[in-house]
């Protein structure tokens, strides 16, 4: 059961990335209005855009068949631990009591959540059994 679940953790947490993969992509005027809003515009060129597009959807498929996990793992982790920094009020105050309901979201809340699961894959890495390193004995 253990193997199991954190097949499905990886792919759940996979396909999260691979979908900011695609938006990057796909919708980078989106994109770019995310960077605008939560990270002072520093990541709102085009090309940074699809070039981190790009190499997110490689760690996101890396991610969903469990290849090289030592790497990218952590990558994920420092992936989703940087990206709640900007909504770190939303974190601590997701029902707008200490900051005012204007500054905080409360959708963005589960983000905590799946950062604590990418620390339980960092934590159960050599118990995921059914990933493409176990078959390959890495």
């Amino acid at each position: 059961m253990k193997s199991v679940s954190l097949m499905l953790l990886r792919v759940g947490i996979g396909l999260l990335i691979l979908i900011w993969a695609i938006i990057k992509l796909a919708a980078t005027e989106a994109a770019i209005g995310v960077s605008d809003t939560y990270y002072g515009g520093i990541l709102s060129d085009p090309t940074l855009q699809i070039v981190l597009g790009a190499l997110q959807a490689v760690l996101a498929v890396a991610v969903i068949v469990g290849l090289f996990r030592r790497v990218t793992y952590p990558a994920m982790a420092a992936l989703i631990g940087i990206g709640i920094l900007p909504i770190w009020q939303s974190i601590v105050d997701p029902l707008g009591v200490i900051f005012g309901q204007d500054n905080v979201q409360i959708l963005f809340f589960p983000s905590l959540t799946v950062f604590f699961a990418t620390l339980v894959m960092l934590a159960f890495r050599d118990e995921d059994t059914l990933s493409l390193d176990a078959r390959r004995g890495a």
